[in-house]
Formats: structure tokens, sequence, C-alpha cells
């Protein structure tokens, strides 16, 4: 299919984009390239502009987005980890996403402006874009988002796909039970010959962010504080699980709370990603004890073992009637009865919790004990670790650069025709 001005979409030519946007970041890359050209937070930073800089100066590092027109109390929007993670006075932290679809839409074009400018470093016009979206994204946020890419980006070619078809696409497969855990939830969605069964779908609050809450709740009642790496301006050298000894800087008065809590965060995170570990069965104390601890240091130099604790936090994430391996039950049993043993030979993993160590494992067993004994279980999971996360985004850049799915773009001329009923009739 060409373009209006003769260029046709997705040959090597020209370069159609994929956008996976999530609760935890947004990737965004070309088609055909085996991994996302960036990974920027789904935050942003909102805060009073300091110093306008003139039309002759410089802006350093470029990646501030300079909005309206009015002088004196213009707001500034900081995006990607470089400019978030600088102390600023009265700078509030922000996302645009809610319930696994975009809800901020001023924020979410501050964002898309962002990779335009930043990270494609080329004019929208030029280029089909193709974004994923959740299984549960309503009709109005749908038609939004085509609107804004054809209106506002005059984008040549749009398309939206369910992120668990291109999770099960990434994993060679058309007919799968995509098992997606991310970081504000987790969802069960059977797809079957590239089409995802929405009534089928289920998903739970149990993901990436309910295990961090879970690790503040433990390191607080084990007394061990866990300081913000930005206030710390040098620390000694002890040893373990003697007190910290540090020096903080001193830093900006007007610091916010929400940009306080969202750097804590970042630090809970890392703590769960070195040190949390899920075991093979339900906890047991006496199993784990006789597996080795992990070492973990504090920013503020406290550092100790971590042993059955690390394998104790973990278990919130498979709560009775909440956790994966129920949801893969509960999908799978609201499918038709044939279309069944095609799903339990193809249940996918994918998203950030994927990659605790252990978790594919224990749910692997867990479906093993659960599974009809008429099905063949089998598990699949990408061997590597950005290859889980970036699963549905994998799936879009093999999607877009696929020869037949050329065709398939809804161009800039239909909508123009059709308007936001192509959507509808072309993105099911």
């Amino acid at each position: 299919m060409s373009g209006p001005n003769g260029m046709l979409y997705g040959g090597d030519e020209i370069g159609a984009l994929v956008f996976d946007p999530g609760h935890h970041s947004l990737r965004v890359g070309y088609a055909q390239e085996d991994t996302p050209k960036a990974d920027i937070p789904a935050v942003i930073g909102v805060g009073p502009s300091t110093h306008i800089p003139d039309a002759e100066e410089k802006v350093p590092d470029g990646n501030i987005t300079q909005s309206g027109a009015k002088t004196g109390n213009e707001l500034r929007h900081y995006i990607d980890v470089t400019e978030i993670h600088v102390p600023r006075p009265g700078m509030e932290i922000q996302t645009y996403m809610k319930d696994g679809q975009v809800d901020n839409w001023d924020l979410f074009e501050k964002m898309l402006d962002y990779c335009y400018a930043k990270v494609i470093r080329s004019p929208s016009e030029h280029h089909p874009a193709l974004f994923t979206e959740a299984v549960w994204t309503s009709r109005p946020a749908r038609e939004k988002l085509a609107e804004l890419l054809f209106e506002k980006y005059q984008a040549p070619a749009f398309f939206l796909v369910k992120n668990a078809v291109l999770a099960a696409f990434a994993n060679g497969k058309s007919t799968a039970l995509v098992l997606d855990a991310g970081a504000s939830q987790t969802s069960a969605v059977p797809v079957i010959d590239g089409y995802a069964i929405v009534s089928a779908a289920v998903r739970s609050p149990l993901g990436g962010d309910h295990l961090v809450a879970q690790a503040k709740n433990m390191l607080n009642n084990l007394h061990i504080q866990m300081l913000p790496i930005y206030s710390i301006q040098s620390k000694e050298v002890i040893r373990e699980r003697e007190r910290a000894k540090y020096t903080l800087k001193n830093l900006p008065a007007g610091l916010t709370q929400s940009w306080q809590q969202y750097m804590l965060k970042k630090q809970y995170e890392d703590f769960c990603h070195c040190v949390a570990q899920v075991s093979e069965s339900p906890y047991d104390e006496r199993t784990v004890a006789s597996v080795p601890g992990v070492h973990y240091e504090f920013p503020g130099g406290y550092h100790q073992d971590f042993g059955p604790e690390r394998f104790k936090l973990t278990e919130c994430l498979f709560e009775q009637n909440l956790g994966a391996p129920h949801l893969v039950c509960s999908a799978a049993a609201a499918c038709d009865a044939d279309a069944r043993p095609a799903l339990w030979g193809a249940v996918v993993a994918c998203g950030g919790v994927a990659n605790l160590g252990g978790w594919l494992e224990r749910v692997g067993r867990e479906l093993a004990s659960r599974a009809p004994s008429s099905h063949r279980l089998k598990t699949h999971a990408a061997p590597s670790p950005p290859e889980r996360r970036f699963a549905a985004w994998l799936g879009g850049s093999i999607l877009a650069s696929i020869g037949s799915f050329q065709q398939m773009w809804i161009s800039s001329q239909e909508y123009d025709e059709g308007g936001k009923g192509q959507l509808e009739r072309k993105c099911p």
C-alpha cells in the first residue's frame, strides 16, 4: 500500500514506528529492529519554569519541552531520566497512565512530542505509527489516539494492536494464552489465530508496584532505613549490619512530595530487582533456609545478607484468587472447550515481573497441578530479560515489517474519508 506521496509503508525506504505505552515506561523505536530505541519512564516532571532561555540561548541537553506562550508563570515539562532525576524545587511527578490506558492526554502529547523530537529526530508525518493497547482500552481512548496521530502529528498511516496479540507474535505464536505480569497489574488474555478474546481476559492488581509496596513494608519492619540516593553526599565503609555512616547533601528547598516518593520508589525497585526471589513451591521457611542469602548494600552504606525473607517477599504475587496461575485457569475456562487444548499448550509469559528469579518455574509448577489432565501444558517465555519486558514492542516490530501487513494500515486518506469508524473496522 502506498502513501499519498507514493511511499511504501514498511518497505526499506520508510521506517514505521512502534509505540508501546505501559505503566512503568513507554517503549518506542523503529519496526524491524530487535530492541526499542528508547525506554522512557511513564512519568513527567511538571514544574515552574525558573529561567526562560532567550531564542539565542541553547537549552542544555534539550530534554525540556516548553509549553504555553504566557510569560511569568509558565510550566515546564521534564521528560526522561536525565531530566526527572534532577532535584528541582516545585517539580511535581505526574503520570499519564491509569488502569492500563492513557488517561491524561495533555501529558501524553508532551511525551509524544519528546519521542519525535529527541528519540526519533524525524518529522512525524514521515512515519506510519503502530501503537499497542491493553485489551480493555475503551473506545473513546482508542478514537482519541487515532485523532491525535492523524490530526496533530499528521501520521501517514496508523494501526492499533492488542499487546497480548503482539506478545504472542514475539514468541512465534498466533494462538496462545498470554500471561502479562506488568507494573500495575497482571493479566491473562487468550489469543486465538491472532485475535484477543476480550470476553475471556482476566486481570488482577498484583504487579511490580505491589511487590515494591511489600518490600517497603518489609524493610520498615526490619527497621532498615531506605535513603534516596540523591540525598547522599558521601558514605563510609562499614562492617555488615553496622550503623550507616554518611553525609547528607544540601538539597534545594521546596522538593515536592511526589518527586521524593518517585525517587524512593526507584530505590525499592532496585532492591526487589537484586534481592527478591520466588521459591519453587509455596513459602516454607525450612526449605528456603538452605538457599544461600543475597548481599545488598543500601544507598547510605548499610549492608547485610537477606535469606528466607527474600522468598517470603514474593509470596504476595501468588495469592489464592489473584495470582498468575489462577488468572491463567480462569481465562482458559472462559474460552470454548475446543480452543482450550491449544491455549494450555502455549502459555506465554511476559512483562517485567516475569524476570523475577524463579517466577516462571513457580507459575509452571502451579499450572501443572491445576491444568486439566487431558491437556498438555507448555509454558513459554523469551530467554532474555529484555525480550520478556519488551515482548509487546517486539511483536509490533515484527508485525509492522511483514509484507502482508502493509495493506492493513489505516492510511490518512482512509481516515479522512471514513473517520474514526475505520478503527472498529480495521483494528478489532
